[in-house]
């Protein structure tokens, strides 16, 4: 399995970003090797608009199926569902923590976004 976790940095050990549409990186990881590669998400960083639809729109490209984050807000959350991504909100700590959380079921699935929209 393949999850995206918003991070402050490129790294395991980066603090996990709790914005989903504005996070600075997204680390891509193989549950099951435990590989993983950064992207850079600058562009939606500063964008005036969309950020949260952009950033699920790239987070579905790189055939994630779930996302660990701290907040996510509507249109994201109904971008994530659309493309079939499951949301885990509510993570912090660094990113190698949240992912021991996620397999071990701490970190559990969302029905609905967790902030109204334009949170930051």
């Amino acid at each position: 399995m393949k999850v995206a976790v918003s991070a402050q940095g490129p790294s395991l050990d980066s603090p996990v970003d709790p914005r989903f549409g504005r996070a600075r990186h997204f680390l891509l990881i193989d549950t099951e090797t435990g590989q993983f590669t950064a992207h850079d998400n600058g562009q939606n960083l500063n964008a005036a608009q969309g950020a949260g639809i952009q950033t699920a729109q790239m987070v579905a490209r790189l055939g994630a199926t779930a996302v660990l984050t701290g907040h996510v807000g509507p249109k994201a959350f109904t971008a994530l569902q659309a493309g079939k991504i499951a949301v885990h909100p509510g993570a912090t700590g660094t990113v190698r923590q949240v992912l021991e959380e996620f397999r071990s079921g701490r970190l559990q699935p969302a029905t609905k976004a967790n902030v109204d929209g334009h949170w930051s």
